[in-house]
């Protein structure tokens, strides 16, 4: 662990360097829930300064689970239909997972081809330097990265301009926008992250996502505008309406395409059928924490409260992702509040994984069941030695029945009756 932190460490910048605000952990995670109010959030979740609810991290590293949100927000009104829109902001994330839960690493290919007359061959794979160190002279744009990388989060209006001005402004690949997301945001969800630049991109939507300067004046109070010397100039790249902003991004959408960079066909959306093998349990498991399931209130330590844990940090993620310190340590913080004696250890998962099996004389290993592939190829190299069960915390929507998953909107026409319903 050390050798890889080291790696780290040499390549971060004061800013990456300074801790966020974000606390890891169960306390800290309710602190916040008891905060939520549906109806505020549903009137000024818009707004850089709104009452959002600031659960993402605790979600994405399960410290809390959708259906214990989505309940809470359920008793904090009279009639169901006032939690609506948070509860519809919930579904979004759930709707990620089951695409995730399909396609694995596959959702790091376009879904679909571009909807702006580009192929992928006409954007870059590579994010210039000026927008990753916040120098391109936009106040917006560069106040995003500064923050970004700063406070390990950004709000997600504010993702979705900046990933707009990055793919269709600067005609980046949306990969190399997520990936760099990725590295920075304490909540960085492949499933969340991945997807959403591809509705952004329109990779995975009917059309792409764009911006004007009077929206972002809207939703930010102006104050990105006020101090930009480009909104002084009666430069800024934004400030149009929305057709002509088509026109000037989307010259091809009006104009005789060049067949020769014409869209590829889209990928078939063929889901992954997932082998598990079906077992009863029995005998003394090995309690498996993973980035995934850092909830101290995990029904598996309910069950098992004297059984071995551990939590293995992957080097080969720490280093490949270049994962930064501010989600390092909120993980440690996350990991501070487990029950029992948790076991530390350090290096290639699935070896650890083994080792720690062995050594704890565990008949099986129990985990919370994940999309992520690195930590499936863990569980499925260890099953080669020791049986892996998988658990399932409480769903948010009830049912075992397919979901459509081509479109969120026919997804929430199957999944609504349930997901606003409190957990029976």
């Amino acid at each position: 662990m050390a050798s890889a932190l080291t790696a780290i460490f040499s390549h971060l910048s004061p800013a990456d360097k300074a801790l966020s605000q974000i606390r890891g952990g169960r306390f800290a995670a309710d602190a916040l829930l008891l905060l939520v109010n549906p109806q505020r959030y549903e009137r000024s979740r818009n707004y850089l300064a709104g009452d959002v609810t600031r659960l993402s991290a605790y979600l994405r590293h399960g410290v809390l689970t959708l259906a214990e949100v989505r309940d809470h927000a359920l008793q904090q009104v009279a009639d169901p239909r006032h939690a609506g829109k948070l509860i519809n902001e919930l579904a979004w994330r759930d709707y990620w997972q089951r695409i995730y839960s399909q396609l694995g690493e596959g959702i790091w290919q376009d879904r679909e081809p571009y909807k702006t007359g580009f192929a992928a061959v006409n954007y870059e794979a590579e994010l210039p330097a000026d927008i990753s160190d916040g120098t391109t002279t936009l106040a917006c744009i560069d106040g995003f990265a500064h923050e970004l990388r700063e406070t390990g989060y950004l709000h997600n209006h504010a993702r979705m301009w900046f990933a707009a001005y990055i793919v269709h402004w600067r005609r980046v690949r949306w990969q190399a926008g997520a990936h760099w997301f990725l590295e920075h945001l304490i909540d960085g969800d492949p499933a969340s992250n991945n997807l959403s630049w591809q509705w952004v991109a329109s990779t995975f939507a009917s059309k792409a996502y764009i911006f004007n300067r009077e929206n972002l004046e809207r939703y930010t109070d102006g104050n990105y505008c006020r101090t930009c010397p480009h909104a002084q100039a009666r430069t800024c790249p934004f400030e149009r309406d929305y057709e002509s902003l088509e026109e000037t991004l989307f010259p091809r959408l009006h104009f005789p395409a060049d067949p020769t960079a014409m869209p590829t066909p889209p990928t078939p959306f063929a889901p992954t059928i997932a082998k598990e093998r079906k077992l009863s349990p029995s005998g003394r498991p090995l309690l498996w924490v993973h980035t995934d399931s850092l909830n101290p209130k995990s029904p598996m330590f309910q069950a098992h409260p004297d059984a071995p844990s551990i939590f293995i940090w992957d080097a080969a993620w720490l280093l490949g992702e270049r994962i930064a310190l501010k989600r390092i340590v909120f993980i440690a913080e996350c990991l501070v509040e487990m029950p029992g004696t948790i076991e530390l250890r350090s290096g290639d998962l699935a070896a650890e994984l083994h080792l720690a099996a062995q050594t704890s004389g565990a008949d099986y290993i129990l985990a919370q069941r994940t999309p992520d592939p690195r930590l499936q190829a863990a569980a499925a190299a260890t099953m080669f030695h020791l049986p892996v069960v998988w658990y399932d915390p409480p769903p948010f929507v009830e049912g075992t029945r397919a979901f459509d998953l081509k479109r969120f909107s026919r997804y929430w026409q199957r999944a609504q009756s349930s997901a606003m319903t409190m957990t029976r």
